[in-house]
């Protein structure tokens, strides 16, 4: 908002927010439909054999491990702002990271599903006294306006960032191979992306109001009183570490499914052996560990969030999604598991493309998904990487491992 002012902001943040919200009932219908879907790389195996599943499986483990460097930097800035910044800030990220080791340690979701519960309490509260904070301590003089017109270069930030919030698609599959009844998947769906997007608009506006257009990312940092902020970074924490957690969960468990689902090896998958915990704490640990070399280590990491969503989170909660559909309507008509031998390659396409026709409010919308997918990917590469550039021209690049 602090770019294009608040009313293209809500407007950026409800589109995208709904948006999620369709393309969370196309990831539910294509795993209820194909229940062996454990992660994007089974489903990319489906779309497109097996160069599908090496390509979205590495999308999957890429885009986990950067967006818990994105947590162990949050992470780092909350015990700075704890503790006065009386530590290297590396050191608080090492510190942060161990944290994180600890909690992702589980090999199940539902070992992690009370630590959900409460790292959501947490950042909800603390997203309130942040509120609170900024309404007490508003910033004097500011600037707010209700839109501002920018150029494309710098008005596209605004979509990235909202882009990664709304970046937990690539997780559904794995929850749902872990839930009791996977049918029940759309109803979290739905309060996810409805209490996400009410919390994003309350929380983007109000701050933005009170604290102007100078307002830092996190927005905690440009809270005035020390008190309010340190409240707000301290409630949040948990939130931070869990999230954390969560993602380097998924990236293990895409590796530790594959190399166990099968054959006599199964058992280390559902029971307590050497060889499954030992491989279970193996992958765990260079997950943190690539994460927290990522965060340190790599002067630009901020850029490579944006990066990452660009490149990733933008096919993984819009544009496959699309694909999904338009796989399973072609399917429809060809019949799952039918003798097609006689139809040949050409007879494929004609029933699948008449599908597509007899269907088409939901193909132009599923070919728009896919579309739009592939616009904020191309987009945000294009605005990301001329920042790179920016940044490195001005010298706003640090050192690596900086303290």
């Amino acid at each position: 908002m602090a770019t294009i002012g608040i009313v293209p902001g809500v407007i950026v943040i409800i589109f995208l927010g709904g948006f999620a919200t369709y393309t969370s009932y196309l990831l539910v219908q294509f795993k209820l439909r194909h229940p062996q879907v454990h992660t994007m790389g089974d489903a990319g195996y489906i779309l497109f054999g097996p160069i599908g599943r090496e390509v979205l499986a590495f999308g999957t483990m890429a885009f986990a491990i950067v967006a818990t460097g994105s947590q162990l930097i949050a992470g780092q800035s909350a015990l700075a702002a704890l503790s006065d910044n009386k530590l290297c800030s590396m050191l608080y990220t090492g510190i942060f990271t161990i944290a994180t080791l600890i909690c992702s340690a589980p090999r199940t979701f539902d070992k992690l599903g009370w630590l959900s519960v409460l790292s959501v309490t947490c950042i909800l509260i603390a997203g309130v006294v942040g509120m609170i904070g900024a309404g007490l301590y508003p910033v004097r003089p500011r600037t707010v306006v209700a839109a501002r017109s920018q150029p494309f270069y710098t008005a596209f930030t605004s979509v990235t960032n909202p882009v990664f919030a709304y970046a937990g698609h690539f997780m559904f599959f794995v929850l749902m191979s872990e839930m009791k009844r996977p049918q029940d998947a759309m109803k979290s769906a739905y309060v996810l992306q409805g209490l996400s997007t009410t919390y994003y608009i309350l929380f983007a506006v109000l701050t933005y109001a009170y604290l102007g257009s100078d307002v830092s990312s996190p927005s905690f940092d440009s809270l005035i009183s020390t008190k309010w902020r340190k409240a707000a970074y301290g409630i949040a924490l948990p939130n931070f570490l869990v999230a954390g957690a969560l993602y380097v969960h998924t990236a293990a468990k895409l590796y530790f499914v594959r190399v166990f689902r099968k054959g006599p090896m199964r058992k280390h998958l559902h029971e307590n052996t050497i060889i499954g915990w030992g491989t279970w704490v193996t992958l765990i640990v260079i997950g943190n560990g690539a994460a927290f070399v990522l965060a340190v280590g790599v002067p630009i990491f901020n850029y490579l969030v944006g990066l990452a969503a660009s490149l990733f989170a933008s096919w993984f909660t819009y544009g496959i999604a699309g694909m999904f559909w338009l796989y399973d309507a072609a399917h429809d008509a060809i019949g799952f598991g039918g003798d097609t031998r006689g139809l040949g390659r050409s007879g494929k396409w004609k029933l699948g493309l008449g599908e597509w026709r007899r269907r088409w409010r939901w193909a132009s919308l599923a070919v728009f998904t896919v579309v739009a997918g592939a616009f904020i990917c191309v987009a945000g590469l294009y605005v990301t990487i001329r920042g790179i550039k920016e940044a490195y021209d001005t010298g706003e690049i640090e050192t690596p491992f900086a303290c």
